[in-house]
Order: C-alpha cells, then structure tokens, then sequence
C-alpha cells in the first residue's frame, strides 16, 4: 500500500494540523518525519482544542499507530509535557512509538541557540530558541546523542561527558556563560528514561511492515516548504527538510513507497521570524487577516507577519514536492475584503520574475506583480458544498488551481473538522 505526505507549501502554519485529523478517518498510521517542537499545530476534537508540537496528529485516536520517526530531534521534556496534556482528555496510554535513531536536544543546545541569536544581534534567524538548529549540527557533526542512548546510561553519561568537554568551553569562553553540570543533566535525564524507555523502538521496520501489510500510512511533516534547509529562503530556515524528500529521510522508506502527496495552502501567506516576504502587508489589511485569522505562533505566540497569496511560492513548492493535491484552508478569513489578490511575478531592476529567481538578492529586493480578484464579502464557515460557495470564492478557488496545475480536493472554512468541504 502505497504511503500519503502531507506538506506545508509555504513557510509553514499553513493549517496542517486540522487537515491531518481529517485524514486520519482513513489513516492506520500517522508519522511524523522531521523537525523538533519549533513546530506546532492546532487541533481540534471532540470539544478539546490541543496544540501540539511533537506527537502527530493522530495521537488523539486510539486505533491509530502515532510514530516520531527518526528524522525527529526531540526534548524528552517537552514531549513528556505533550504526553501529559493528553491525557488530561483521557489519553493515558497513547499507541506511540519513538524512533531510537532520532537525535535528543540537550540542554547545552537550548542555551547555545538562544546565546547565538543575541550575538547576531539585527542578523538574527529568528529561531525559537528551543535548541533545534544546535542539535541538528550536532547531528551532522556525528556528536550528537540519540533517544536509543537513553537505555544505557552509562554509555549516555560516556558520550555526554565528550559533549561537555567542547561545549562548555563555547559556552564560557565564547559567550560568557555558566558551565553545564554533567550529574545535574544526568539526573534530568534519567527521570525521562521512566517515562519513555517503552515507547523507543525501530520506525523504519513498523513504518515499512505497516505498508507490507497494506495498512494506509500518513506522513506529516512540520513547517513548510519555504522553511527547508536546502530549498527555502536561506538562511532564513529551518534545520531539517520539511519538503516531500524529507519524507523518506526521515522515515526510513523508499521513495517507490510514496504515491499522494498533499500540499497545504493557507488562501493567503504568513511567515513567523525574521527573512524575505514579498507580498508581506504591513498595514492594517495585514493587521485584519492576522486579527481574524488568529494567525500567532502555536509554539512561541509570536504574531505572523501577513500578505496575500503567493503564486510563485505556490508554483516552486509544486514543482519542488510533486503535489498530486492541494488542501486550500482559511479561505473563510478573506470573507472581510471587497477585492483579493494573487502574486503572479516578481519585478526586479525592470525583469518581471514568473519562477523563483535563483538569486536571495533578487528574492529580497523584488516588488509582487499582482492578479487582483473580486471578493465575496459573506460568511462561508458553515458552506459544506463547493457549489454553494459565492460565485467570487469558487473564481478564486478555481484561479489558484490553475496556476497551481494540480487538483484542490479539500476546502476548509473554519477550524472545526465539520467546517471543511471536499470536492
């Protein structure tokens, strides 16, 4: 049976959460593949509103294998907390498995990461501060400690005492900052082995006899495609790849496993930190779409920065993913504007961009050409029908899947799972 990638096609947020649940009515397993607890997402079930950072969205299911596959760098604590917020709406024992070659986040990396963005002062990425982008070089730097480490201490306490040698010199000679403690990690640390030691386990062989067994498979990932370490906006990005190549990295699957792939677009664009964004409005049309459309971080609570649609990004992140579907949400936001619009071009030094320039310089300088669009100025939330939809609502529906070239087989006009239209 054939796997399902579920990605965000532009700088993340873009609703994949809510989009996840609703797949997950057809899903025996849900899978997330890359990323850390930078990431976040809303759902919404059974009266409970949970915002979740590092356990799929099918965790809320009891007859669904939730996994945090290899790709993952993970905070034993922060994840513990996520555990303990869900079974506080009757989860207690969640069908989780966590991939023992998934990198864990020390607390050197949260105090590096935080330390680092200071020193780059008006440069700065505008990471979360919660130690991802350390973790993952240390992962590439092959220095890094991973969950399975957790089940033998002492090798744990072997490989951390190695780590400390170097980073506590970083930590104060380079930034001014106190030592980190070898026993105080230790003891932090083993308290999290309790909690977690049964759930470690090898993903890639459950993720792949699953797909033996003709089980369906959903693989989410976490930000966006703008956001990928090797084709977002750098270095303005995250530390992983979030696009559908990732998939397979960070699962442990053959690409020849994966037949859809859905890409998540928000009807309008956001982006959270610092970086470029040509169709950014700040004024008060950006300050109405991030009023109505609630559009702060789920992970720092952060306002988006927001603009109208983006055909260009919209146009690479196809090409990039090789979307066979479009899941469009928040269309309902744009209820409040007398006109909508699309940018189909970037215009630098006099030359009109119709594809992403292959230039940062150009990416960050250009002026949007826009499509400018009647709008529908009327409450759609409870439209259940694409039919029913105002004639200009279906216009811009229909515009966005031509420049798109692949199907939008999901519409949603709200939060709620009920509050989406399938065509």
């Amino acid at each position: 049976m054939p796997a399902t990638i579920i990605i965000g096609t532009q700088w993340g947020d873009e609703g994949k959460g809510k989009v996840t649940d609703w797949l997950a009515n057809e899903m025996d397993m849900i899978v997330r593949y890359q990323g850390g607890h930078n990431a976040g997402h809303t759902v919404i079930a059974e009266g409970h509103e949970l915002k979740l950072h590092l356990l799929p969205s099918g965790i809320l299911r009891p007859n669904i294998t939730s996994v945090i596959a290899s790709g993952l760098v993970i905070d034993p604590e922060a994840l513990i907390a996520e555990l303990d917020k869900i079974k506080e709406v009757g989860i207690a024992d969640p069908n989780l498995i966590i991939s023992s070659n998934a990198h864990l986040i020390m607390p050197y990396h949260r105090l590096l990461d935080q330390a680092a963005e200071v020193k780059l002062g008006m440069s700065k990425i505008g990471t979360t501060g919660l130690g991802i982008g350390p973790c993952y070089t240390d992962k590439a730097s092959r220095v890094g400690l991973r969950m399975q480490d957790l089940l033998d201490m002492k090798i744990f306490r072997e490989k951390l005492a190695v780590a400390l040698e170097f980073k506590n010199q970083v930590l104060t000679k380079i930034y001014g900052m106190e030592p980190v403690e070898l026993d105080a990690v230790m003891d932090e640390y083993s308290a999290y082995v309790k909690r977690l030691k049964g759930m470690i386990g090898d993903t890639s062989r459950v993720i792949n006899e699953a797909l033996d067994e003709g089980k369906n498979v959903l693989l989410e990932g976490a930000q966006g495609t703008m956001l990928d370490i090797d084709h977002g906006t750098y270095p303005f990005v995250t530390s992983s790849s979030p696009i559908a190549g990732g998939a397979c990295i960070g699962t442990g699957i053959s690409p020849i496993r994966i037949k859809r792939i859905i890409g998540i677009l928000k009807a309008y664009t956001t982006r959270v930190g610092s970086g470029p964004f040509p169709t950014e409005l700040d004024n008060e049309t950006g300050e109405t779409i991030r009023s109505v459309g609630g559009e702060f971080g789920t992970t720092t609570g952060r306002p988006r920065r927001c603009g109208w649609l983006d055909g260009v990004i919209l146009k690479y992140s196809v090409r990039l993913n090789g979307l066979t579907e479009i899941a469009l949400t928040k269309l309902d936001v744009l209820s409040h504007f007398e006109t909508v619009k699309i940018a189909m071009g970037y215009k630098h030094d006099g030359i009109v961009y119709e594809h992403m320039p292959n230039h940062q310089t150009v990416f960050h300088k250009c002026t949007p050409v826009y499509e400018e669009m009647e709008g529908w100025q009327a409450d759609i939330s409870d439209v259940t029908s694409f039919d029913k939809l105002p004639k200009q609502a279906r216009a811009y529906i229909e515009r966005i899947q031509e420049i798109a070239g692949v199907p939008i087989a999901m519409i949603s006009v709200g939060p709620n799972r009920t509050q989406t239209i399938l065509r």
